[in-house]
């Protein structure tokens, strides 16, 4: 049986740009500009007043894990308000070892860390709609693990530390997914793995992409009739069945073309499509452009 969680993370190929440490003390705040790339931070000391732009503050605290997939601006701070230092991260990308905000002597109130990651993928836009704006988890002992391995990665520089970056990035954004499908994600998916019934179809569908499905087949997979498998999947998930599995198998052709170096029609037969021109002209419709100058200009 497929995993379509870990087929997501294979498909983003996700590397860690930056971690670095960010303290606070006494009254303080720091306004990060838009970024556009996914962020992460883990609250490891004290607690502290997150502010995403678009959404109503939250109190974070030691143990927090916040993901922002596509990190907008926003503000950290203390509780009691202060003039915000102005930092841009594309301009001051961080990684540079601990960063103090407020008052400079004496233990921090707040020490969290914080970082971002790249995809190798073209397609990042996968993770952004999958998940929520802010992911927050509170209290978990293998997210704070797998974090600080990244700070502590990041910072050492030893030899392979780059294939060992992109293993912990997946592990965390997988631990993140994970933690979005109790409800907390929009419609796609996440939330669909989190429907006991759907989970079923949703992981033959991923195992046998291949397959001419129907949704009477899928149906039966989840044990549901027709009709109820078709509304509930689409509530769910957001789109029809069909529809789901159209998009799920152009994400597979486009990673095929882009890094296997198959031949359009060795592509077509890996997706489930027995002629060439109907995978071209399917292909071309989603993505905009035909799958030969795809495979060229990724």
């Amino acid at each position: 049986m497929s995993d379509p969680l870990s087929e997501v993370v294979r498909l983003l190929h996700p590397r860690a740009v930056f971690a670095n440490v960010i303290s606070g003390k006494g009254n303080w705040a720091v306004r990060y500009a838009e970024y556009g790339q996914p962020g992460f931070c883990i609250v490891l000391e004290g607690r502290c007043l997150l502010a995403v732009d678009g959404h109503e503050p939250i109190a974070i605290a030691a143990g927090d894990f916040v993901l922002l997939p596509t990190t907008p601006p926003f503000t950290l701070s203390s509780f009691v308000p202060a003039p915000p230092v102005f930092i841009d991260p594309k301009v001051v990308p961080g990684g540079d070892g601990e960063r103090r905000h407020g008052e400079q002597e004496g233990p921090p109130d707040m020490r969290s860390l914080g970082g971002a990651f790249l995809f190798d993928s073209a397609d990042s836009g996968l993770l952004v709609s999958l998940l929520p704006e802010v992911v927050h988890v509170r209290g978990s002992q293998r997210l704070i693990q797998l974090v600080q391995m990244v700070g502590e990665e990041y910072a050492d520089q030893k030899p392979g530390h780059d294939f060992m970056l992109s293993r912990l990035v997946e592990m965390l954004l997988i631990e993140a997914m994970r933690s979005s499908t109790a409800g907390s994600a929009p419609p796609g998916m996440l939330r669909g793995l989190g429907d006991e019934r759907l989970a079923l179809a949703l992981k033959q569908m991923h195992a046998r992409i291949d397959r001419p499905w129907t949704v009477a087949q899928l149906a039966k997979a989840a044990a549901l009739s027709r009709s109820t498998f078709f509304e509930r999947f689409t509530r769910t998930v957001g789109v029809p069945p069909m529809e789901y599995l159209l998009a799920w198998r152009m994400e597979i052709a486009k990673d095929l073309l882009r890094r296997d170096g198959l031949n359009v029609s060795e592509v077509a037969e890996r997706v489930g499509y027995g002629s060439t021109s109907t995978f071209s002209v399917a292909f071309s419709r989603h993505v905009g452009r035909p799958p030969s100058r795809y495979a060229r200009t990724g």
